[in-house]
């Protein structure tokens, strides 16, 4: 192979060279990567089914919380209360995450709507964030005994409390 060679030409002499099934994998890498789906010149780069990954994230350890009877996994976006899976939708999730990450801080509806949805608060009304959270804590709250873990600041916004 010859680096002079054209795109195509460098890549008729490739596919020569792969197997059928690397050749599934290569194509959905160039389909990945013209939706802009992979930076362009990211060294250690990684095909794991179907998904890529940049290597130094797989090593990282998971973020894990928990507290009390509530267990939180930020990059398997997992929540379970008492052993039992909490489904979230992608907001709910994201707004229990911004909290959760930083408890015992307030955190303004503004700042919610910027961090979350990454919008002007303008945009956005303060009735969804309160619907949301309304929601969050049905779906955290399985039992009297779970601890309503976010808290209201009258007029301000929301913040995770550990303490029961």
């Amino acid at each position: 192979m010859d680096l002079e060679d054209s795109g195509r030409q460098i890549g008729e002499k490739l596919f020569a060279l792969l197997s059928p099934n690397q050749k599934k994998e290569l194509a959905q890498f160039v389909r990945d990567y013209e939706a802009g789906n992979i930076p362009a010149d990211v060294p250690g780069t990684t095909f794991f089914r179907g998904q890529y990954f940049i290597s130094s994230q797989i090593a990282q350890a998971l973020t894990e919380i928990r507290v009390g009877d509530l267990y939180f996994c930020l990059e398997q976006r997992l929540i379970t209360v008492q052993g039992q899976m909490i489904l979230l939708t992608v907001k709910e999730f994201d707004i229990l995450a911004l909290l959760i990450m930083h408890p015992r801080r307030v955190f303004t509806y503004e700042m919610i709507t910027e961090l979350v949805w990454q919008e002007d608060y303008a945009t956005y009304s303060r009735k969804a964030i309160v619907n949301h959270v309304s929601n969050l804590r049905r779906k955290l709250k399985k039992s009297a005994t779970i601890p309503d873990y976010i808290k209201s600041v009258h007029s301000i916004g929301y913040k995770f409390d550990p303490t029961p």
